[in-house]
């Protein structure tokens, strides 16, 4: 008898907790659990604590109200200009209505599934490869309406589906890399010439600017070279005019160059002029008498002496040079008439020769 007893009041206390259990509900945050009482629907438990009718009440579904991540398998599309591509899915969603879930439709994930593939079938077949691979997002946004829109009745809200990747076949890649690899290489040539252009551009223009760089300077030098020139020029011109120098020494410059003339290269004939003879005159003149002449006062301090050695020596120079050419002439040229020479007596002892007298010299 205590036996039984015994027994019973086990019995008793495995129902007292069996139905202690089943009268609590203890539901998780971001989850929503489906009642059915008697197999018909009664009510949707929320997270927390929840008291149940034991034995009567029962759960259909968990379902979880996050967000969640589904990848489907790749898919083969045709496209419209008859390519076959496989294409990888991304899908996110999420349960608004955990009682439309569960009751609207069945396997609601596989549902999804079926619609995101035949749908992107739709999309693209109206696409080219090319274009199908460059309007990503375009299909994308495609694919999120018309999902959203059908999965809206069973309570699922799709927020976002993209396309992980665009499988073309083999060959159709191996013709890609290699159109790529050709507009690629065209588009370095273009920048190669480019570059090649600009630089032949910019060294041209530095060829330009230093061109006219050195012609200004050429010109600015050749202008100061010649305002040089003028004023010296101009400065001897009016030393010569406020000295008014005589005839005899203007002769006597003329006679110390004269060896200067002759021992040019490039001086095949020279002219003695009529006035040399004067000027020769009156140097001889000069040298006897230089002191006693009208308008030619002797200097100061002068050495007379002196100044009939350079005079003789003057002479002495510019007889040897016309000997000389006179000699060379008559090499050269013996058709010719050798010219008259000029002693140095006749030459300081002013002695009247008219005309010009003309030596050629080579």
């Amino acid at each position: 008898m205590e036996a039984i007893i015994l027994i019973l009041g086990i019995v008793i206390a495995i129902f007292a907790v069996t139905t202690l259990v089943k009268s609590v509900r203890i539901v998780p945050q971001q989850r929503m659990d489906v009642i059915e009482r008697l197999g018909k629907y009664k009510r949707t438990l929320s997270p927390g604590l929840n008291l149940l009718v034991p034995f009567v009440d029962a759960v259909r579904t968990k379902v979880d109200m996050r967000e969640q991540v589904v990848s489907f398998p790749p898919q083969p599309v045709i496209t419209s200009d008859n390519l076959v591509v496989s294409i990888d899915t991304v899908l996110y969603f999420k349960v608004v209505d955990p009682v439309r879930a569960t009751y609207e439709i069945s396997h609601f994930l596989q549902a999804i599934e079926q619609l995101t593939v035949t749908t992107l079938r739709n999309v693209i077949g109206s696409l080219d490869l090319e274009r199908a691979l460059t309007s990503r997002e375009e299909i994308n946004k495609h694919l999120s309406s018309v999902l959203d829109e059908t999965t809206g009745r069973w309570g699922i809200k799709v927020t976002r589906v993209e396309i992980k990747a665009i499988e073309p076949p083999p060959s159709i890649r191996d013709s890609m890399e290699k159109q790529m690899r050709a507009e690629r290489e065209r588009r370095a040539t273009i920048l190669n010439a480019e570059g090649h252009k600009q630089a032949a551009i910019l060294t041209a223009e530095g060829e330009k600017q230093s061109q006219v760089l050195r012609a200004d300077g050429d010109r600015q030098a050749r202008i100061l070279q010649a305002e040089g020139q003028a004023k010296a020029i101009r400065t001897v011109f009016d030393a010569i005019h406020q000295a008014n120098p005589s005839q005899k020494v203007l002769a006597y410059q003329y006679l110390q160059s004269l060896p200067q003339i002759a021992n040019g290269t490039a001086n095949k004939v020279w002219i003695l002029p009529t006035e040399l003879t004067k000027a020769l005159e009156g140097i001889g003149g000069a040298l006897g008498g230089l002191g006693n002449m009208v308008g030619d006062e002797p200097l100061k301090g002068v050495d007379a002496d002196a100044v009939q050695r350079e005079a003789d020596a003057a002479a002495e120079a510019a007889a040897a040079e016309v000997r000389e050419a006179e000699a060379v002439a008559a090499d050269s040229t013996p058709e010719l008439p050798a010219p008259d020479r000029i002693p140095p007596a006749a030459a300081l002892g002013g002695a009247d020769y008219d005309g010009a007298e003309r030596i050629e010299k080579r």
